[in-house]
């Protein structure tokens, strides 16, 4: 997926472009996570959908759920969910900074195999 530490450094529109789609498929994976916190509390706690809404967010954003939890379904549901969604944000982040650290590490690899031949 990217470029071999032999290439050299992408331009900088290619990386904003690369920079992009990872933004946006970390956009998804907190979308689909979202998702799947709403169908859980619409479905199982019979929620509203905007009540769901609230809940799953602010679990995703690790605050803990709004309304009280009645039965114990939606609670084994809601302690599998905020396990779920710390590795779903954290895996979010991971992606969308995998561009930056990778620019980086290689732009470092880059300035040291120079420094090398100037010493040579």
């Amino acid at each position: 997926m990217f470029e071999h530490r032999r290439q050299t450094l992408l331009p900088r529109r290619v990386f904003y472009a690369r920079l992009g789609q990872a933004a946006m498929l970390g956009l998804a994976i907190i979308t689909g996570s979202l998702l799947c916190g709403m169908a859980g509390y619409h479905f199982l706690e019979k929620l509203c959908w905007l009540d769901s809404f609230v809940n799953a967010s602010m679990i995703l954003s690790g605050m803990g759920p709004l309304a009280p939890l009645q039965t114990r379904v939606v609670k084994l549901f809601a302690g599998c969910y905020a396990l779920f969604s710390g590795l779903a944000f954290l895996s979010s982040v991971g992606v969308v900074f995998a561009p930056v650290f990778h620019r980086f590490l290689h732009k470092f690899h880059l300035e040291t195999k120079q420094s090398e031949k100037e010493s040579k």
